[in-house]
């Protein structure tokens, strides 16, 4: 039988005392791996289609790393590694992009996206919150919370301490992937999950969100929300947020052109066009009010927002003296006006 498989990764990780998955670190996954080293996986572990998480012992795993020598050098290579690891260890088969079902699912696709296997909104993160448990993020790793007072207790007992990091469902991405050409300056603010391009940099106060990233090269001093993509040359400016596909109140998915520019504390709501700019402390919602202006400054006419959606060349700003949000653009307003009516 010919196994052709979306996704497969051999990964170890941690349970709590009940066998439950608390994470699962996939150094290598495969995104469509050939039929050759499914087929071999599969018959080597019992798999029988389906999305699937199958443990492994070590002994399995360096049988599989003999295996696949012949096949897939740097999986066997990984396999041969993971054979001697002290953690439980876990095969997660995804024979197609649809609505998650375990735990080690949900950490396979938060891989893809960090490994730029996969773009923001290419991969199905159907009911991944329940399937991924809140744990205390740990100086000795993932911890339940519910064990987690007898282990610091455990610790102090032997001069030790458990530092405990942060209490969340996800996990810092750099725990797990750091992709090449980026810098982060507090890995903290990068959750595992996000896509970030190379050339990318992430200042201080920078945060990428799973399922969000940058294509790079850019700046990113700002909030990228859950679901928020931003294009290459694009820069957010310091404390400037995107509102994310998790803040409810419609179903628009915000993103960021290519060469645009949101300035610092301000914030978009609607998907922001190529080479846009919007003024700092501006936040402009799809509801928002803009006077549209033609090249002399004069009002062409008043729309909302959401109209402007995705449009290119567009400067947001907000009339210093009157407090209308205005916007100029390096077409005529005119002709964007026509343009946005074409079809009415």
């Amino acid at each position: 039988m010919s196994t052709q498989l979306f996704s497969i990764a051999f990964g170890v990780g941690t349970q709590n005392r009940q066998g439950n998955w608390l994470e699962i670190f996939y150094a290598q996954p495969l995104l469509h791996p050939s039929t050759a080293l499914t087929d071999k996986v599969a018959q080597k572990l019992g798999y029988s289609g389906g999305n699937q998480a199958i443990a492994f012992t070590t002994q399995q795993a360096a049988e599989l790393a003999e295996s696949l020598k012949g096949i897939d050098a740097a999986q066997a290579a990984l396999l041969t590694r993971l054979a001697e690891s002290h953690k439980p260890l876990v095969a997660t088969f995804l024979d197609a992009d649809i609505a998650l079902t375990s735990t080690p699912e949900a950490y396979l696709k938060l891989h893809l996206l960090s490994h730029r296997l996969v773009k923001p909104h290419g991969l199905n993160l159907t009911g991944i919150f329940p399937l991924l448990p809140n744990v205390a993020w740990t100086s000795q790793g993932a911890v339940d919370l519910a064990e987690l007072a007898e282990r610091q207790l455990e610790a102090r007992l032997k001069g030790e301490l458990l530092e405990v990091f942060s209490v969340d469902k996800f996990p810092k991405m750099t725990d797990y992937v750091v992709p090449a050409g980026v810098r982060i300056a507090d890995s903290a603010r990068v959750r595992l999950g996000a896509y970030i391009g190379e050339g990318t940099t992430v200042m201080h106060e920078g945060f990428v969100n799973f399922n969000a990233g940058t294509a790079g090269p850019g700046m990113i001093e700002g909030r990228v929300s859950a679901g928020v993509f931003v294009g290459k040359g694009s820069d957010l400016g310091g404390g400037c947020s995107t509102m994310g596909t998790l803040s409810g109140g419609g179903n628009i998915i915000i993103s960021v052109g290519e060469g645009c520019l949101i300035g610092a504390n301000a914030g978009i709501g609607i998907p922001l066009g190529d080479r846009s700019t919007v003024e700092s402390g501006l936040y402009i919602t799809a509801g928002t009010k803009v006077a549209l202006l033609d090249e002399q400054n004069n009002l062409v006419k008043v729309i909302k927002a959401r109209e402007l959606a995705g449009q290119a060349d567009l400067l947001f700003r907000r009339n210093s003296q009157t407090g209308a949000v205005e916007c100029k653009t390096n077409k005529t307003a005119i002709e964007l006006n026509e343009a946005l009516h074409a079809h009415n």
